[in-house]
């Protein structure tokens, strides 16, 4: 049988795409790449040809620029007598390298389908073995849902899904996948606002647990997306009671686990200045708000019984007396990204500590 891999162009009624596709280099590797690519003639003895006489393609330096290939076999008769031609198109899905030699497949050019995304898909993972690649990540918008079994055959597993997505992954090299797991934390904040008056913003939440009950407390949500702590405590009061705020200074931070879905929790206790005091309630998610006196607010039952919360509330009162000192934000940018990121810190060995500036 002789087999030949072969560029289509532009006019061919195959699909061509500009993307790159390594291909071994060298007569040997290159037939082993060959033998894995086509499943139709794995049990068929190989003879590779090839020549830079193809158009736009370098067989020879190890490149070629389409994902798309053309496989023309012809296999021979009992003793060499008699032939029959076959004609197999294989395409290996575009993708691009990551910077821990797996690979990311283009989720924008995907086939549309499903057969065309079973055929590829499995030339694909046998090219990227050849080539010693190492984790594949493989997204699937929610409009080609169809695809997520097809790629569950062929041994992905799942790694994460949002609104219009699931992500999966393949791991190639034997032994423990080494790619990152999903995300193991959500983040919440709660922002500790008082007044001139000693007044404290509490809600009553619309849904609570039973035990919740008639309790006021602060308003609390979950920070957004590439959202600052800071910058979402300050929302989260303005989106439930209306008022606005600035951030002072974030005062503690609680970390649990097995909070929803076996995932853990961090919670940010911020305290903020009120620069408003009109309170505006989201009648969605809050049932009331309003200012509240300080000791009023601390000497509720369920915050006196409650150890967090009491400690909470003793954190903000030593704070407000000057005997505690929060964390300020402040923007760095490191060398091992380049990228501008916050650090929380106390600023201990100036003469006007955070505390005082910040009073």
């Amino acid at each position: 049988m002789e087999l030949k891999l072969m560029q289509l162009d532009y006019t061919s009624k195959f699909i061509f795409h500009s993307s790159k596709v390594s291909v071994p280099t060298g007569r040997r590797s290159f037939s082993r790449f060959v033998k894995q690519i086509c499943r139709s003639c794995r049990r068929f003895p190989v003879t590779c040809s090839y020549s830079r006489a193809l158009k736009n393609t370098d067989l020879l330096s190890g490149i070629m620029s389409s994902s798309t290939f053309l496989c023309s076999c012809h296999i021979n008769g009992n003793n060499g007598v008699g032939s029959s031609p076959y004609v197999k198109e294989l395409r290996v899905l575009e993708a691009f390298d990551d910077e821990y030699g797996g690979v990311v497949v283009n989720s924008n050019r995907l086939p549309l389908k499903p057969d065309a995304f079973a055929s590829a898909l499995h030339s694909s993972l046998s090219h990227w073995k050849s080539t010693d690649k190492k984790g594949v990540w493989l997204k699937l918008p929610v409009e080609l849902a169809d695809f997520v079994p097809i790629a569950v055959k062929e041994g992905f597993e799942y790694h994460h899904a949002e609104r219009g997505y699931v992500m999966m992954t393949y791991w190639i090299p034997e032994g423990p996948s080494l790619l990152p797991a999903n995300a193991s934390h959500q983040v919440g904040v709660g922002g500790f606002v008082i007044n001139e008056h000693n007044e404290v913003l509490v809600v009553q939440e619309t849904f609570c647990s039973p035990t919740s009950a008639g309790l006021w407390k602060l308003p609390t949500g979950f920070i957004l997306e590439s959202e600052e702590i800071y910058e979402g405590a300050v929302r989260e009061v303005k989106e439930e009671t209306g008022v606005d705020s600035e951030f002072v200074e974030v005062i503690a931070f609680r970390h649990a686990h097995n909070v929803a879905f076996e995932k853990s929790d961090l919670f940010f206790i911020c305290m903020l200045r009120p620069i408003s005091t009109q309170i505006m309630v989201d009648d969605h998610e809050i049932q009331a708000a309003k200012w509240m006196k300080l000791d009023e607010f601390v000497e509720q039952p369920l915050i006196q019984e409650d150890k967090m919360f009491k400690k909470i509330m003793d954190i903000c009162m030593a704070r407000l007396g000057r005997s505690y000192c929060g964390l300020n934000p402040h923007q760095v940018v490191s060398k091992f990204d380049g990228k501008e990121s916050t650090l929380y810190y106390n600023v201990v060995e100036a003469k006007e500590s955070n505390c005082e500036a910040n009073n």
